[in-house]
């Protein structure tokens, strides 16, 4: 199996994992329908600050992107070209608008994520069997990631990504490395290891994790006394812990979804999940399902059960 990056097209979803050596080494995840840095378009402006280089745009979509640079001579109203530098990032109780700035190319759309992962990514059915995709939801999911001598808690806050190391320091260094990379993690982010009086132990893990760091793009403060690192990466949109974090119905669907596009068999597919997910299972992915399964739409059912966790939905084949 050739290393590189590989991408599952799903319903309302795209995966990507990427394989070194027969293993998966990092992963990404994007929901298709919003603004996705690299995309240029024209807009309009809304709104700017007074006295200054910043404002709102609308996109044709109707989406907003906070923009930056921007000329004097562009007023409320205007229209300009944008490109569109960051996605947008869902917070508890609100949204941070998409990050744009003018631009004189011509127009391009949305890079797909194929597109933005280079050369080495291709597109496959389903990802081989050395991937377990369910492996890296169910830690985003949960927000832990367990090892040998510990675990990572990771918390989701408006100004960084935390994750707190509750174990053993050293065994924790590597595991730190694969959870910012499985679960594509950028921006300001904060680990915090067991605190550690003596210079020379934190100078010994603070080497440790620049070795394991090493092709990891990012730039990183010294380890302080109480064990606490902060780290600074490059941020196009949100990590998959994000992404599953500020929309758990959302997450928990889609996650459905592929649970039953890769359930095999004739006959009727029945889908079995919370209530909540009623209103995010739209009747076009489902449409899709039933497309991408072989099957007429109504041989799509939906079983809404209270009791089951809004993460456990699964998929099953039944005869009638």
């Amino acid at each position: 199996m050739s290393d590189g990056w590989l991408v599952e097209e799903g319903i309302a979803e795209h995966r990507a994992v990427r394989l070194e050596n027969g293993h998966m080494v990092a992963a990404r995840l994007e929901w298709p329908g919003r603004l996705v840095a690299g995309e240029i378009a024209d807009a309009i402006l809304l709104s700017r600050t007074s006295s200054s280089a910043r404002g709102t745009a609308r996109f044709a979509s109707g989406e907003e992107a906070l923009v930056d640079r921007l000329p004097s001579s562009i007023s409320e109203g205007a229209a300009l070209r944008l490109e569109v530098t960051r996605a947008a990032l869902g917070e508890r109780g609100r949204l941070k608008r998409a990050q744009a700035r003018p631009s004189e190319a011509a127009i391009r759309p949305a890079p797909t994520l194929t597109e933005r992962l280079g050369n080495d990514a291709r597109i496959v059915r389903r990802f081989p069997d050395v991937v377990d995709w369910e492996d890296v939801f169910a830690a985003a999911w949960s927000g832990q990631i367990d090892y040998a001598g510990g675990a990572l808690l990771l918390a989701d806050t408006p100004a960084m990504t935390l994750i707190d190391v509750d174990g053993t320091a050293r065994a924790a260094v590597v595991e730190v490395a694969k959870a910012l990379r499985l679960l594509d993690i950028g921006g300001s982010i904060g680990i915090d290891f067991p605190t550690m009086t003596e210079k020379a132990v934190r100078k010994a893990l603070d080497a440790s994790l620049e070795s394991a760091l090493a092709g990891w793009s990012h730039e990183r403060t010294a380890m302080n006394g109480f064990g606490f690192v902060q780290l600074v990466a490059r941020l196009e949109g949100p990590s998959i812990f994000q992404r599953v974090t500020r929309s758990r119905t959302g997450a928990a669907a889609r996650i459905l979804l592929r649970r039953a596009e890769r359930t095999e068999g004739p006959g009727t597919l029945l889908l079995t999940c919370h209530p909540a997910l009623k209103a995010k299972l739209r009747p076009e992915w489902l449409a899709e399902l039933a497309r991408r399964t072989g099957r007429s739409a109504d041989a799509v059912e939906l079983v809404f059960e209270p009791t089951l966790a809004l993460e456990a939905g699964h998929a099953q084949i039944v005869t009638r």
